[in-house]
C-alpha cells in the first residue's frame, strides 16, 4: 500500500473525528488550544489504537482467508463508507457538545473509531507494516480534530455532513480499488 493509499485511508477515517471536532469547536466561545489538544489525542489515539486491534484480530485469521481477503477489504470498507455517506445526508440536528470530559470524549472516541477496527482487519489481510500506518492515521486524525476544533469555533457545524460525505466516498473508492487490484 502506497503512502499516498494510506493518506487517503487515513483521512476518510478522520472524516467522524473531524466533523465531530468541528462540534467541539462550535460550542466553544474562542479557539482553546489546549481544547483542541484534548479533543485530538483522544481522536488520534484511538483511531491508531482501533486498527491496531483489528490487525491483531485479522492477523489470526490470515491464512484461513487469504484466498476472499480483497472481497473482505470491498465489503469492509464499503459497508463503512456507506455509512458514513448515510449519516451524512441524515437531516436530524446533532448535539454539538463542548465538554472534553474523559468521559464524554471516550464515547465519542470509541464511537468514531469503529470503522478504524474494521480496516485494521483488512490490513491484516493486505500485510501493511502496522506500525507505520496506524501512527499515521493517528498523526492525521490529531491534527484533523485540531483543525475542526479550530473550523468549529470559525464556521460552525455547517460542514459537518460534507465531511462525512467525502470520507465514506474515499473509503468506498479505496475498497474498490482494492477489490479491481485483485481481480485483475
Amino acid at each position: 500500500m502506497s503512502l499516498f493509499e494510506l493518506f487517503l485511508i487515513a483521512v476518510g477515517l478522520s472524516m467522524d473525528a473531524f466533523a465531530v471536532s468541528i462540534c467541539k469547536g462550535l460550542s466553544q466561545c474562542r479557539w482553546n488550544v489546549k481544547n483542541a489538544v484534548i479533543v485530538g489525542l483522544y481522536f488520534g489515539g484511538f483511531q491508531a489504537g482501533m486498527p491496531l486491534i483489528g490487525y491483531a484480530l485479522g492477523s489470526q485469521f490470515q491464512e484461513a482467508i487469504t484466498s476472499i481477503d480483497h472481497w473482505i477489504a470491498f465489503i469492509l470498507l464499503g459497508v463503512i463508507g456507506f455509512n458514513m455517506i448515510k449519516e451524512s445526508l441524515n437531516k436530524e440536528s446533532e448535539s454539538c457538545d463542548a465538554s472534553v470530559a474523559a468521559k464524554d470524549m471516550l464515547i465519542l472516541a470509541v464511537a468514531t473509531s469503529i470503522d478504524a477496527l474494521a480496516v485494521g482487519v483488512t490490513f491484516a489481510f493486505l500485510q501493511v507494516d502496522i506500525v507505520p500506518a496506524v501512527s499515521f492515521i493517528g498523526v492525521i486524525t490529531f491534527v484533523l480534530s485540531m483543525v475542526g476544533v479550530k473550523v468549529g469555533t470559525v464556521f460552525g457545524c455547517k460542514y459537518k455532513s460534507k465531511a462525512e460525505f467525502a470520507g465514506g466516498t474515499i473509503l468506498i473508492l479505496m475498497g474498490i480499488k482494492i477489490l479491481m487490484e485483485h481481480l485483475f
